[in-house]
């Protein structure tokens, strides 16, 4: 089997992808609590039947999981879209491009207005994480590479064996603190390039208090990736 989907039985019914794993050494289900969507992952020699058992004993978590998870959100002339951790009012603009000013976000009526937000969106996380990680690489003295901006869904950061670093460029509506965090984290890599003591070690040293943003990351960062852009109900 390579990869295929088999429907979970129930009120609604829920499609489970199957794929299987060379790494895996035990079954492994995943909800992405911003998609909506159910994986299962197998080891490679598991036979399907067992998978599938695996899966129905677990109908429960993935139901529940899925409930939890917040629904999708759009942006919308005259509601509120999260910039820098503050709920701000959305506004109509004149032209073609979206701003923000005196804290008000602009974004163009129509089908284009999505696309504009997210340009808008990305120089604006853009700018914050290159200075953030000007300032942090030069508390650690090392020197990074190019900064690039993705929208990812299982990291919010990496940095590379060159010093290249990514970053989701969604951050931009996190608290500052939280993008600061992001920004540290990945800048400590250029030293470490592990989750080792002295890697967060040195995270401490360039972000002290850093539980806190990295928490609300676990705890609210799916409300992040919830948001859709691509055109308005």
């Amino acid at each position: 089997m390579g990869r295929k989907t088999h429907i979970l039985d129930g009120d609604p019914p829920i499609e489970v992808a199957l794929k299987r794993n060379p790494r895996a050494r035990r079954f492994t289900l995943r909800v992405s609590r911003s998609g909506g969507t159910v994986s299962l992952s197998m080891p490679p020699f598991a036979r399907e039947a067992e998978a599938l058992s695996f899966l129905h004993d677990r109908a429960g978590w993935v139901r529940k999981h899925l409930s939890d998870a917040p629904g999708p959100r759009r942006p919308e002339i005259g509601g509120s879209f999260p910039v820098q951790g503050v709920e701000r009012l959305v506004q109509a603009a004149h032209g073609r491009a979206a701003r923000f000013r005196d804290g008000v976000l602009f974004m163009p009526e129509g089908p284009r207005g999505p696309v504009a937000l997210t340009s808008l969106l990305k120089r604006m996380a853009r700018e914050e994480l290159a200075a953030r990680c000007a300032v942090h690489a030069r508390a650690l003295g090392r020197s990074h590479g190019k900064i690039t901006l993705r929208d990812t869904r299982s990291r919010w950061g990496s940095c590379s064996s060159r010093g290249d670093l990514m970053f989701c460029w969604r951050l931009i509506m996190a608290p500052t603190e939280v993008l600061d965090y992001v920004a540290a984290h990945e800048v400590a890599h250029l030293a470490h390039m592990d989750h080792s003591p002295a890697f967060w070690a040195t995270c401490a040293r360039l972000f002290p208090g850093y539980a806190a943003p990295r928490g609300w990351l676990k705890a609210q960062g799916s409300e992040l990736l919830a948001w859709r852009f691509d055109s308005l109900p």
